[in-house]
């Protein structure tokens, strides 16, 4: 089994001030911190406390800031343009194609800005492509979205990590949310269509990186790399096509373990003695059937934590449960590096 062990790994990690440190470590040791967002299992603190009656976005740390010096920005293809505030707003975000989707319900475009609760769409993005540190809904049913919406607000869907705090946000959007509100989102969202996001590249190394405070990796400025060792790092194409303008059309790459692939798709297809087929239920190419979703090529990330979710129990589902049961984190690395490759 392959260890991340004696390696000095060093990211900028935001802590609740908003602040960057600097974390050095020796050992991880939490096996999936990464897929979390974190480079080990301390010394960040849990999210910020949540309470029935707390507003979304105050569940969550704050963003890096971005002052608005007013100037234009665009990017290829769009004839769009927009300051750096109008990209970052939480509460009516820059929609660079907006010729690429249907109209937006306004809880999409511009969510609640007295309930401190985000516009879809400036997560997810209005394409519903999404990033590693939050889901993909492009093309999801609309039973399934509705399904874990109403699990985030009854605390059937948590993280396993308790520093996941975007994932307490999300607990707080689907209680703030009305059900028509619900509804229309989970409608616009199925009608998109996902299309290829992650370029998966197996690899004994992976680019130094840093932390977003939303649980992002991003290549340090200055380069070099590290080895991979027993994890899977997910970084943009473009960092500030994606970290700062947000671009919907810039995507990302996977650095899985060499022979990973492989071994994964030998455990997805046919089970390897440890577990049923995922193609069993999720459909021969993978792609969903009826109410359950398609998990081809999205976030290795995203992906593994939900897998890791399961295990732990954090998240309802007693046929997932029975799934991930017997299978240890290679092999959960190894399933997530094939479906991103698909």
């Amino acid at each position: 089994m392959r260890r991340y062990a004696g390696v000095l790994a060093l990211a900028l990690v935001w802590i609740g001030t908003g602040a960057m440190v600097a974390v050095g470590q020796d050992r991880a040791p939490d096996p999936v911190a990464w897929a979390y967002g974190f480079v080990n299992s301390g010394p960040d603190p849990a999210a910020p406390p949540c309470a029935a009656d707390t507003k979304p976005h105050d569940c969550s740390w704050p963003g890096r800031p971005w002052p608005d010096d007013g100037k234009l920005l665009r990017l290829p293809g769009s004839d769009q343009s927009f300051t750096i505030g109008q990209v970052q707003s939480f509460w009516a975000p820059a929609d660079w194609y907006p010729n690429e989707h249907p109209p937006a319900p306004d809880i999409v475009k511009f969510g609640h800005e007295k309930d401190h609760l985000r516009a879809c769409g400036h997560c997810h993005y209005f394409n519903g492509m999404g990033k590693p540190e939050n889901a993909h809904l492009a093309g999801l049913p609309v039973n399934y979205i509705l399904q874990q919406m109403d699990l985030f607000k009854t605390g059937g869907r948590k993280p396993a990590d308790s520093r996941k705090a975007n994932a307490n946000e999300m607990t707080q959007i689907a209680r703030f949310l009305t059900d028509e509100e619900t509804k229309q989102a989970a409608e616009y969202y199925s009608t998109l269509k996902w299309r290829p996001w992650i370029k998966v590249i197996e690899s004994a190394t992976a680019p130094k990186t840093r932390q977003s405070p939303a649980g992002m990796f991003l290549p340090l400025d200055g380069g070099g790399t590290e080895p991979l060792g027993e994890r899977i790092i997910e970084v943009p194409q473009d960092t500030d096509r994606t970290e700062r303008l947000r671009d919907p059309h810039s995507g990302f790459v996977a650095y899985v373990p060499v022979g990973s692939v492989a071994k994964g798709k030998e455990i997805v297809t046919g089970g390897a003695g440890k577990t049923i087929p995922c193609i069993t239920c999720h459909g021969d190419d993978l792609l969903g059937t009826g109410d359950i979703p398609p998990i081809a090529g999205r976030s290795a990330s995203y992906t593994m934590r939900q897998l890791h979710n399961f295990q732990q129990g954090t998240r309802d589902n007693a046929m997932m449960k029975a799934v991930v049961k017997k299978l240890n984190t290679d092999d959960l690395i190894s399933i997530v590096a094939y479906l991103a490759s698909q």
